[in-house]
């Protein structure tokens, strides 16, 4: 898929990096969310935004009549309840994973309808609005952000673009599949363009174009985006609100319940998706669930087999490892006529910061320590590589302290030309990377490629040609 950019090639990207950051710059890295984007920083991105949101559709009365509001609230309340009813007869996985929702009035601080994970929050008047096949489109919109992990997939990316960019993902959805009734009292934000895109290739898109676009008319948010970024203690208490009553808002909690409530969610998806059962879950969710389900091997297993294919057919008794020789051992030593040859590319553009990188490079020092003999070539790229380093069994210590390089834009192919040039050509080349080139994912006939991918990208993404790991399911396995 190509995404709309400022600029057709890589090469014309690096131009500018070297105009900007001196021809030799080397520049730690740090994330840069839509590196690629005509817009320098978040700071004008926060002017660009601010100059094109007005009014909304719609809002809440806040001077409505208290016994009014109370009213209102119990015949919103029996709506919401029959909303469920019918998305469990007529949607049974987003109706089984509604019962597990409390449902909670949120008038002090919710316009229309937020999510934690474990509460559906609705506005009463909003919600009054709306007819009963609304309302499960709202709460099928929310537990679709759940689904999707929409909750906790931001990072440093600028809040209100991201939760266009998923309203995107979850409106497209919902309305090709007729769950309940598209909202009408909001302008929605819901275009097909964006089939088959992730919640940051559409961010990205948006980035890139947003001093062209007019908000006003692409729509609004249906609901409040939670911000799971924030470490809290579950305290929603906000002060006092002009009737003297407490005046309540959105709820925060502690790491380890952002952890437990993740749980939750996937433990809630696998039991609606069974009580569903088969045809009765979109697409996407069913293979979210697959993936969930079905063992697999992490990135640290593909990588230690990848490299296991390769050293296995290099090792020979001919030449002897001196390793062995002080114990009167004969080891297999390398057969230098066809020498291991494994590059490793790290991609500092997207959202791998020094850090990772860092422990990337330790795990890979930990798989490579177990074998008696290897050569492996390690560099960074963005538009270029940077830093080339050759480490062997000899070495191996200083993978621990490479120096990580670059921080411009991405353009995967700048490795290929570079392995070229350079008259390399690795057995296998694995590739750190975020998985968004700005243009194409390399030559697929040069050599054997492994992606291991860090981002979150959905977890049954596959590179178009390779091996493709999702670095992610690493640090949670």
């Amino acid at each position: 898929m190509n995404i709309s950019k400022a600029n057709t090639e890589g090469e014309f990207q690096a131009e500018m990096n070297d105009i900007i950051m001196g021809e030799n710059a080397d520049v730690n890295h740090m994330p840069v969310p839509g590196s690629n984007s005509t817009v320098g920083s978040f700071d004008e991105l926060d002017k660009v935004m601010k100059g094109k949101l007005g009014k909304k559709a719609w809002q809440p009365d806040p001077d409505i009549d208290p016994e009014v509001l109370e009213k209102m609230s119990k015949e919103v309340l029996d709506k919401v309840i029959v909303a469920r009813v019918g998305l469990l007869l007529r949607h049974p996985f987003f109706g089984n994973m509604a019962t597990r929702l409390r449902i909670e009035s949120c008038d002090d601080w919710c316009p229309t309808a937020a999510t934690d994970g474990r509460h559906l929050y609705y506005n009463t008047q909003f919600f009054n609005t709306l007819s009963e096949k609304q309302i499960e489109f709202v709460i099928a919109h929310e537990i679709l952000h759940c689904a999707f992990d929409h909750l906790d997939r931001r990072l440093d990316r600028d809040p209100h673009l991201h939760n266009i960019a998923c309203d995107y993902l979850v409106n497209n959805l919902l309305v090709r599949e007729k769950i309940g009734e598209k909202v009408t009292q909001i302008p929605i934000f819901q275009d097909y363009k964006y089939e088959g895109w992730s919640s940051e290739q559409v961010y990205d898109d948006l980035y890139n174009n947003c001093e062209k676009i007019d908000l006003d008319k692409l729509g609004e948010l249906l609901d409040e985006h939670l911000d799971w970024g924030e470490d809290g203690d579950n305290d929603s208490s906000q002060g006092k609100g002009s009737n003297g009553k407490q005046k309540k808002g959105p709820p925060k909690y502690s790491k380890e319940e952002l952890r437990k409530i993740k749980e939750e969610i996937k433990e809630g998806m696998m039991a609606a998706a069974q009580a569903a059962g088969a045809g009765n879950v979109p697409g996407e969710i069913a293979r979210m669930i697959q993936e969930l389900t079905e063992p697999k091997m992490n990135w640290r297993e593909i990588i230690q087999q990848q490299i296991q294919s390769v050293i296995k057919s290099d090792y020979t008794f001919m030449r002897p490892s001196r390793k062995g020789w002080h114990i009167g051992a004969v080891l297999p030593g390398m057969n230098f006529e066809e020498t291991i040859d494994i590059a490793v590319g790290l991609d500092m553009s997207g959202s791998i910061g020094n850090e990772q990188a860092k422990e990337m490079m330790s795990e890979l020092k930990g798989i490579m320590d177990q074998y008696k003999d290897f050569n492996i070539k390690v560099w960074c790229f963005d538009t270029k590589v940077y830093n080339e380093q050759d480490f062997s069994s000899d070495n191996s210590d200083d993978l621990l302290t490479y120096e990580i390089k670059g921080g411009g834009g991405t353009d995967f192919m700048c490795n290929w030309k570079y392995m070229k040039e350079k008259d390399i050509q690795p057995k296998k080349f694995i590739m750190f990377t975020d998985g968004y080139p700005w243009d194409s994912w390399g030559d697929e006939e040069y050599c054997d490629t492994v992606f291991i991918i860090h981002g979150y990208h959905d977890k049954n993404f596959e590179a178009p040609f390779g091996v493709t790991a999702h670095y992610e399911e690493a640090i949670n396995n």
